[in-house]
């Protein structure tokens, strides 16, 4: 069973990331935007999030094995038409299907999982099942680049076809059937648009406002009130209606729910890295696109390392340490790559990456443990689908607000490097004649130098407010119990 399950969350994950750094292949075949091809990678996050929690409806009121194999299905069926997509309208389509089809993968197998262990060996489980939902999106843009590469950007979509097959061949004959369903359980329509409205809006906001101006823009205070109103009509939803589309009682829960808010951490900073390094790497590095693919990989590398360790002693070690380890693991990495400068060695891009893998990796499998080692069993499936809500609205959330705060990095950073450019200033004179501010070429060179230090500090002030936004996470777990002991240990 595990194979499978593993197989089926790698493949839903993994194109998360896959496509990132096929991007500027991409714009170039649909003559789009910079801006506009984003929304391949925007609308498969946005979509996966708003159809995750029907994950949890649907599997109890059709079965849990009967979803995913149909979710499966869908999902080959839309990365190949994304493979064939002839124009950006269409590709954004096919990836929205590809999402909304996708978004069960995860929280179905986890219940899954759940279901198969007792809770003393949820720690064990969930390394296994980690592998899958961690690996994705760290070794996506290294399979990405190579298919690209040597292919074409269309085989980081036609590749989910023999993944599909066995995933579901895997899934039929390893998974049992659920032996509770509740085909009577009404569907709470009003609940869900709201919060799908609300992600919806809130996705809109975050993507385009820096473009916009944010709120000297009415398209963004448009979609800032139609956020704030739907998620306000939702909470009053699931708390008034008789069968709401996400019951209350979850987040009584307090290891559900501080688990639920540190996914979100985790999936904000696990993203925003997959999408900050590829154009870092290729763009002011001067890196190919296969060589940032493999430098990439090494966080796979950590992220195995340390499932490995943590499925040998979770059961042993109070899981809030590892977390906290974990945690504090993360911070390092992005402080040690707040570091960087133009000449930074592969040797410190590989060191920081394994880092992070590891901070990663220690973090994710406790974490899912004690997610769920207090909650009732009938809470399963909704309970799951809400925890990788969690984790994919912070992927999205993680990409649109550092991609744009890299843009008001830039702004500020050139605007305080730029008055510095003067025939006055003796350093500049003393560098070169082709960098003397008092001749036409020279000021140009001098533009550039000053361009690609602002985007280069840029970078760096992301790299360090990620490590603050992981450290800010951690007084959560001052809310959560420990998982029970292993009595086998």
């Amino acid at each position: 069973m595990m194979p499978s399950i593993v197989l089926a969350t790698f493949i839903y994950t993994l194109d998360s990331t896959i496509a990132a750094v096929a991007l500027p292949h991409m714009q170039g075949t649909f003559s789009s935007t910079q801006e506009q091809v984003a929304w391949v990678l925007t609308s498969y996050i946005v979509m996966s999030a708003i159809m995750t929690p029907m994950a949890g409806f649907l599997a109890d009121r059709f079965g849990r094995k009967q979803i995913f194999l149909i979710a499966i299905v869908g999902f080959t069926v839309s990365s190949m038409l994304c493979g064939l997509a002839m124009n950006l309208e269409e590709i954004v389509i096919f990836r929205l299907l590809q999402g909304a089809f996708g978004a069960a993968f995860v929280p179905l197998a986890q219940a899954t999982v759940l279901d198969s262990f007792p809770p003393e060996k949820y720690g064990s489980a969930m390394a296994m099942f980690g592998v899958g939902v961690m690996l994705g999106p760290i070794i996506g843009p290294t399979l990405g680049s190579w298919l690209t590469e040597y292919y074409s950007w269309r085989w980081v979509f036609f590749i989910n076809l023999p993944f599909g097959i066995l995933a579901f061949i895997g899934i039929q004959m390893s998974v049992k059937g659920q032996t509770t369903v509740n085909r009577e359980r009404p569907f709470d329509l009003w609940g869900f648009a709201y919060l799908g409205i609300a992600i919806g809006a809130f996705q809109l906001m975050l993507d385009r406002g820096n473009s916009l101006s944010w709120f000297q823009s009415t398209e963004i205070i448009i979609e800032a009130m139609v956020t704030v109103i739907c998620f306000y009509l939702f909470l009053v939803q699931i708390f008034t209606a008789a069968r709401p589309f996400v019951s209350p009682g979850l987040f009584r829960d307090r290891n559900f729910t501080g688990c639920t808010i540190l996914g979100f951490a985790i999936g904000f900073n696990l993203m925003a890295t997959m999408a900050l390094l590829p154009p870092f790497l290729q763009n002011l590095l001067g890196y190919p696109v296969l060589d940032t693919g493999w430098l990439l990989a090494p966080r796979g590398v950590g992220t195995m390392l340390a499932m490995i360790l943590v499925g040998r002693i979770v059961g042993r070690i109070d899981s809030r340490l590892l977390i906290l380890i974990g945690i504090l693991v993360s911070a390092w990495a992005m402080w040690e790559m707040s570091l960087f400068d133009i000449n930074v060695t592969t040797g410190m891009i590989v060191w920081t990456g394994i880092l992070q893998g590891v901070g990663m990796g220690l973090t994710f499998v406790p974490l899912s443990s004690l997610a769920f080692v207090t909650l009732e069993p009938q809470f399963r499936n909704e309970a799951s689908g809400i925890y990788s809500l969690s984790r994919n609205v912070g992927s999205s959330v993680g990409v649109s607000v550092l991609m744009g705060s890299l843009g008001v990095y830039y702004r500020t950073n050139r605007e305080a490097l730029v008055p510095h450019i003067s025939p006055f200033n003796e350093n500049l004179r003393s560098l070169s004649d082709y960098t003397d501010p008092a001749t036409t070429h020279g000021l140009a060179i001098l533009d550039m130098i000053v361009s690609r230090e602002a985007l280069l500090i840029a970078y760096l002030d992301d790299f360090r407010a990620m490590m603050f936004i992981v450290l800010i996470s951690t007084p959560l777990l001052l809310l959560l119990k420990p998982v029970p002991q292993s009595r086998s240990g």
